[in-house]
């Protein structure tokens, strides 16, 4: 199939030098790169998969709300100073 696709730069460049190592056509660099990309399994690339870690936290100490206490602790700084300003 033949279509038109912009590539950035930088990929483009990766993409030459991935034929000229290999010795092929700029188009088989391509499409073994998007082959590669998406996975043989019915087209789709496959599962991306992260071995969770302990994060050793100190007793005592709740991530839960996290989000929270930053947000609070971001909100009093940008009142801080608003208040510098006046």
């Amino acid at each position: 199939m033949r279509t038109t696709v912009t590539i950035d730069a930088d990929l483009a460049a990766k993409l030459r030098r991935i034929a000229r190592e290999r010795g092929v056509s700029f188009k088989d660099a391509l499409n073994a790169t998007l082959r590669a990309g998406i996975g043989t399994d019915a087209g789709l690339a496959r599962r991306y998969r992260l071995r969770a870690r302990s994060l050793k936290l100190r007793p005592g100490i709740d991530l839960d709300r996290a989000l929270r206490l930053a947000t609070t602790l971001e909100d009093e700084e940008v009142i801080r100073k608003l208040e510098l300003r006046t």
